[in-house]
């Protein structure tokens, strides 16, 4: 016999029923799914194939303004989602969410080339160059002296030109 380690529910003989604590952590866990439902985009729901029911619940949650009934609402999408299989959900949550911290990742990467040649310039250029061997050279050259030109000193913004340069970089490191 396995001793539970401290915070894990004991194990459970699979003839009983749930115990009252599992059934209240599955419905708060269906709730909490549910509440990731409605902050998602409305082309994401419907990659979701959820039934229409939820889906009409969903809509609700979001017009509702008044807390007290966003609440009840939320209880309400709670309670579908425990006659749903919530693990395609959770997979496609995570997905999304793992895509999210990808692209978080690939715009700091650019921020930070974009910093580095606007502080650095010529050295940066190289260094870039250096990951990227197929660089255009002088059309780099013309977008970080461009951005260079148009940062106004010390704020690190660099305008129109700036993101232009961001954008490029953006496609360059994608």
């Amino acid at each position: 016999m396995t001793v539970p380690t401290s915070g894990s529910p004991p194990p459970q003989d699979p003839g009983e029923p749930p115990s009252k604590s599992q059934r209240k952590r599955t419905a708060h866990a269906a709730q909490d799914l549910g509440e990731a439902l409605v902050g998602l985009r409305q082309s994401e729901l419907e990659a979701l194939d959820l039934p229409e029911a939820l889906l009409v619940a969903i809509g609700d949650a979001r017009r509702i303004r008044s807390r007290a009934a966003a609440a009840r609402q939320r209880q309400y999408i709670g309670k579908l989602m425990r006659g749903i299989d919530p693990e395609p959900i959770r997979r496609a949550l995570g997905a999304r969410s793992e895509h999210d911290a990808q692209e978080t990742q690939r715009f700091k990467r650019a921020e930070a080339w974009r910093q580095r040649l606007l502080e650095e310039g010529e050295s940066a250029l190289d260094d870039l160059s250096h990951v990227r061997p197929d660089l255009d050279r002088p059309h780099w050259q013309r977008l970080v002296s461009a951005a260079r030109a148009a940062a106004p000193s010390g704020t690190g913004s660099a305008g129109p030109a700036g993101r232009e340069l961001f954008r490029a970089l953006r496609a360059l490191l994608g």
